[in-house]
């Protein structure tokens, strides 16, 4: 144990003389406008450029039956016109400037990522403040974004069997929580959104205070905190959204959806077990299992099922999220494999960790693992940008990521066992099978 320990030990010193290290806790400073916007500002001139990430905490965790998939409808709203800069001019006018951005939705979260020349910090403020305060919802350009959204429900479920088969076992799994739907939303819902709710959904989430700010880069706080006052400061806060209160009930036995796919070449099977929210004190142990189970070719899941040619792949996915989610653990059966025997394989490796435990090389091995993906987001201004965002709203505060390689460092092989008897076990389990044909009817 004491070797192990200096080992880890000393691929801690390794990665502290790092000079991405030379980011700490006291570098990021942050204000909070009237308004209710926070803003963090983290000054690094390794390279003269910046970013800025705007997180919105909206997410479909937010919506209700009737306007599900709008909060990722936004996504596509927000580069579709404002009072000053037209439709299409939110890209044109940044990439005049060098700049690019991106944008994503998920459960929890909506987040816009803008990267940019230094030089242009002032035009990105001006792009952000325009739509936030002014975004153009009109008819025509609402009907038009509804049908590609549309498309891309319909052609996305059509090209990913994972994406048809989660949506089923999400449905399954959560009988009351939001998380039961997808991000992109019921086809009827997307259909049916009116104005008056797009118009009203803006006004709520898109509130500066319920936004987090980060910009990363050559920038100067000083320079920040003047266009921020400038840009971002006469936007007037609104009501807070309301809470999400509903709570899932405790899931009593396991449950089961078969998914019928005609053009699936073999079965996808998914395992999900109901898990506690990121904030909770095992969200390290369960992240820890997921590698545990299926980072690499030494994995549990890949030496069980993809060496013993069961599967194709396999895989486990844990996202992070503000109210308790699923840990999936999926696997892609091997021609000539039914999907029973997979789903067996699959939970005899759960069942050997909850039953035996891991060995501490083997925990050893994945925090490694962890502590240089960590570093390795840290390299760069973009991935400190959304890392310290990333911990502001989900662990509570952004100074937590600099107790994260410490967090990770406490998970024992003990953790680690417990944590898989206590969620991955059959009554909190719900199975999903994707199949050209179920086996009962073979």
């Amino acid at each position: 144990m004491k070797r192990k320990l200096s080992a880890w030990l000393l691929t801690i010193g390794m990665m502290m003389s790092h000079p991405v290290l030379a980011t700490s806790a006291e570098d990021i400073k942050s204000f909070t406008l009237e308004n209710g916007m926070k803003i963090m500002v983290l000054e690094d001139a390794s390279i003269p450029n910046a970013n800025m990430y705007l997180f919105w905490k909206v997410g479909s965790r937010n919506e209700v039956p009737g306007i599900t998939g709008i909060s990722h409808f936004f996504e596509h709203m927000m580069f579709n016109g404002s009072k000053k800069f037209g439709p299409k001019m939110f890209d044109r006018t940044m990439e005049a400037a060098g700049g690019a951005n991106n944008a994503y939705t998920t459960e929890n979260l909506t987040v816009y990522t803008d990267w940019f020349p230094a030089a242009a910090l002032e035009t990105i403020f001006d792009l952000e403040a325009d739509r936030i305060q002014y975004l153009d919802i009109n008819a025509d350009m609402v009907e038009s974004e509804r049908g590609v959204v549309a498309s891309e429900r319909t052609t996305g479920l059509e090209n990913s069997n994972w994406r048809t088969l989660m949506e089923e076992v999400k449905g399954v799994a959560f009988r009351a929580h939001p998380y039961s739907w997808s991000v992109i939303g019921h086809e009827s819902d997307i259909n049916a959104w009116t104005l008056e709710d797009l118009v009203q959904y803006h006004k709520t989430y898109y509130a500066p205070n319920n936004a987090v700010v980060v910009i990363a880069g050559d920038v100067k706080l000083a320079e920040v905190k003047a266009l921020a006052d400038q840009y971002f400061a006469p936007i007037p806060a609104q009501t807070p959204p309301k809470a999400v209160k509903t709570v899932e009930p405790l899931q009593k036995g396991e449950r089961r959806v078969f998914v019928q796919k005609t053009s699936a070449s073999t079965p996808n099977i998914m395992l999900a077990y109901h898990v506690p929210a990121t904030s909770h004190q095992d969200y390290y142990a369960l992240d820890l299992l997921a590698s545990i189970l299926s980072e690499g070719n030494s994995s549990r899941l890949y030496q069980g099922l993809v060496d013993k040619q069961l599967a194709l792949s396999a895989d486990t996915y844990m996202p992070m999220s503000f109210d308790p989610n699923l840990f999936y653990v999926m696997g892609v059966a091997s021609p000539g494999v039914d999907a029973k025997q997979v789903e067996l394989a699959l939970i005899e490796q759960i069942n050997r960790v909850a039953r035996d435990g891991v060995a501490a090389d083997e925990l050893e091995k994945v925090k490694n693992i962890k502590l240089m993906d960590f570093y390795r987001k840290m390299e760069t201004i973009n991935g400190k940008a959304n890392t310290v965002g990333t911990y502001e709203l989900f662990f509570g505060s952004f100074e937590q990521l600099f107790n994260a390689p410490e967090a990770f460092n406490l998970v024992t092989p003990e953790d680690i066992q417990r944590v898989a008897q206590t969620y991955l076990r059959k009554s909190n389990r719900t199975v999903g099978v994707l199949a050209a044909k179920e086996e009962s009817d073979k």
